[in-house]
């Protein structure tokens, strides 16, 4: 997504949504608004993006020379705030001619330090998040966007076809995800989001923190792995079997399959996030696993990890076409083994495209 073409986006949506402007810190609200990748800091950046089309991003002075090279659109006003400056009051200075009483969208990101000091600034707006401008925009992808997540596809898919390479008995689970995170770099991403390597019994925890235990012959392993490409998520989870596993692990796995595949197959224009929740959920409770499918079938990802749509049940958004999100039913057995399939998809015109295109079969080592 272009930044200047986001903008106008954004505000056409603020106008259709009765909010004067939006707030927005660090963040990838900031970077898809602005193109700019602020640093998280005590001190105080703010974008100021009003439905009128002017806008104005308040940085502190030593951050103003990284603000000036990122390229910012040309309709958005640099303002850097010193050391012993109000930066509230140069917010509020931004909003020059905007009703007081106006609704503003604060960042979802937004740390409350910096909200409550905005709100004492301007005491008589009304406030509401700004995910219900941001959100909407940024969960319908456009080509660039699917291309960028499509690039990022690829490289984790490299990565998963060097595991085998990497995963034997005897070795820990840290050792390979350390292994893990180099082949996420070699192949291209800048950044590093999560390694989950869960062996065994770990594996029904689904967000297993890797660790030290040894992974041992009859294993399930569960890699769940993910970085950033060009600005953009990667996130794909595979299944690893370490020799002769029991029967009970093949045919949970071939029921995930089978559901994965059916949520895959619902996720298409017109249906609803929660109905491509059930294609999956409805097979699992056929199966006998119903009660170990803890979690929603999926999340969207794009400038994060996790954002909207989220594949969930009661969720009734109805999908259109550029909407990325996770495909990833999984079995959690406590105190036994978990399995997990994840494929990123995008909706298209007629149905969906995984982005993730490697064999969905467990891999056996």
């Amino acid at each position: 997504m272009v930044a200047a073409t986001a903008l106008a986006r954004a505000e056409n949506a603020m106008n259709a949504a009765g909010v004067a402007a939006l707030l927005v810190g660090p963040g990838a609200d900031l970077r898809y608004l602005t193109g700019y990748h602020a640093l998280p800091l005590e001190r105080m950046t703010l974008l100021v993006a009003r439905a009128d089309g002017r806008h104005t991003l308040v940085v502190p002075t030593l951050e103003r020379p990284r603000a000036s090279e990122a390229g910012l659109p040309s309709e958005v006003e640099l303002v850097d705030t010193g050391e012993t400056d109000d930066p509230f009051a140069a917010a509020a200075a931004a909003l020059d001619g905007v009703d007081p009483t106006a609704t503003l969208g604060a960042g979802d990101r937004l740390w409350s330090v910096f909200l409550i000091g905005l709100q004492d600034a301007l005491p008589r707006a009304a406030w509401t998040r700004a995910s219900i401008v941001t959100g909407q925009l940024r969960m319908r992808k456009d080509a660039q966007e699917v291309d960028a997540l499509r690039r990022a596809g690829q490289a984790i898919d490299r990565v998963h076809a060097r595991v085998p390479d990497m995963l034997r008995a005897g070795r820990t689970e840290a050792e390979v995800g350390r292994d893990i995170a180099d082949a996420i770099l070699d192949e291209g991403h800048e950044r590093v989001n999560f390694v989950i390597v869960a062996s065994g019994p770990n594996g029904a925890s689904p967000h297993h923190e890797t660790g030290d235990r040894t992974i041992q012959p009859g294993d399930a392993v569960v890699v769940d792995i993910g970085g950033n490409l060009d600005g953009y998520g990667s996130d794909c989870t595979r299944n690893y079997l370490v020799g002769e596993v029991d029967t009970a692990v093949t045919q949970a796995h071939d029921a995930l399959e089978a559901a994965q595949r059916a949520a895959c197959d619902a996720a298409r224009p017109g249906a609803t996030a929660q109905s491509v929740d059930a294609a999956a959920r409805d097979l699992l409770v056929a199966a006998g696993y119903g009660e170990y499918f803890v979690h929603r079938t999926g999340h969207g990802i794009g400038l994060e990890e996790h954002e909207e749509p989220y594949i969930v049940a009661g969720n009734d958004l109805v999908l259109d076409p550029g909407m990325a999100f996770s495909v990833e039913p999984g079995v959690y057995l406590p105190g036994r083994f978990g399995l997990r399939i994840e494929d990123i998809v995008v909706v298209t015109d007629d149905g969906c495209e995984r982005l993730n295109t490697l064999e969905r079969d467990a891999v056996r080592l």
